[in-house]
């Protein structure tokens, strides 16, 4: 895929919240029902073995339609979306974090997370 632009890289997550909130909703579950089958005897009202296994499959279905808008998604918990772009002449990465209410920061491609700056 291409490179975005910041406006097009807003409208792109703008258009993942639904699957990114549904990521971490399933997330959570996956999480509760993978703790009640390791302890046995652990209920949950979620169900149990088919229920997780449709969890790791919703979730696969769900990071797969992240990854073919061209974003990255570099972090599961919490989540951590790139959107890979250039500003002036320089490879970043748009970054949005889980929690952040917009995409307001970038990260040089080379630095990675460490390098985080807000967007001009």
């Amino acid at each position: 895929m291409g490179l975005f632009t910041v406006i097009e890289a807003r409208a792109e997550l703008a258009r993942l919240r639904p699957v990114l909130d549904e990521l971490v909703a399933v997330r959570a579950d996956a999480a509760e029902l993978a703790a009640a089958l390791r302890n046995v005897g652990t209920a949950t009202p979620l169900g149990g073995l088919p229920e997780w296994k449709a969890a790791q499959a919703r979730l696969d279905d769900l990071m797969t339609r992240v990854q073919q808008t061209g974003a990255e998604l570099r972090g599961f918990a919490p989540l951590l979306v790139d959107f890979p772009a250039d500003l002036d002449g320089v490879p970043v990465q748009l970054c949005w974090l889980e929690g952040d209410p917009s995409l307001d920061w970038y990260h040089r491609s080379d630095l990675g997370f460490a390098g985080r700056r807000r967007l001009p």
